[in-house]
């Protein structure tokens, strides 16, 4: 009995000391560096998820799945970038799912939502303002249903249009001002007009698997 006991303390004291496993930090999130070059017409969602990819792996993050975090008709962005957690180049944890994700708890901002090279983005009061992130969702990661354009074709204009805005350094102006991810509409599709409402194109991408 005594020695059973001593046993099963041991065992247990054992477990006690094993360190926790550690969590993988590694790169699972950022907003693209560059944008498609064409405003708004990122080439689908199937086009915005291989820039994604493409910049992943320039970063050494390739062997991830990378999704655009974009809706489109019919489809929430908040459906297509997996569970979580997500870090950022620095290993900052941005959110651990996608509830997290779309809550006050966020820590999305201008200092955590860099690039897949770990760079700070231009934000409000910066030279170019570049705080506008293309997203065609609502505050919940959701899809619009009305009948208005969103999302510049389900991104494929570079024209007339809008597409929905976050601001990633959760300043400015719009319905949404502090919003990262619906702050309001683009003034138009073409890279011009981007430039002209304080973005570059630019999205956000997440590691799905």
């Amino acid at each position: 009995m005594k020695f059973a006991a001593l046993t099963a303390f041991a065992v247990a004291f054992a477990c006690l000391a094993m360190p926790a496993a550690a969590q993988d930090t590694s790169l699972s999130f950022f907003i693209t560096s560059v944008g498609s070059g064409d405003g708004a017409n990122l080439g689908g969602l199937d086009g915005a998820d291989a820039h994604c990819q493409k910049l992943a792996a320039a970063a050494g993050a390739g062997s991830n799945t990378w999704r655009a975090y974009l809706s489109a008709k019919g489809v929430n962005a908040r459906d297509r970038i997996g569970n979580g957690p997500w870090h950022n180049a620095k290993g900052v944890q941005v959110a651990m799912n996608v509830d997290d994700l779309h809550s006050e708890n966020t820590k999305l901002g201008k200092e955590n939502s860099l690039t897949e090279m770990g760079k700070m983005v231009n934000g409000r009061g910066d030279s170019p303002n570049q705080h506008d992130i293309l997203t065609g969702s609502q505050l919940d990661g959701s899809a619009f249903t009305d009948d208005a354009d969103h999302t510049c074709g389900d991104w494929t204009k570079n024209g007339e249009g809008s597409a929905q805005v976050g601001h990633h350094d959760r300043q400015g102006g719009g319905q949404n001002p502090t919003s990262w991810n619906s702050a309001h509409g683009s003034r138009g599709c073409s890279q011009a007009n981007l430039v002209g409402t304080g973005g570059n194109g630019y999205f956000y991408c997440f590691a799905a698997n």
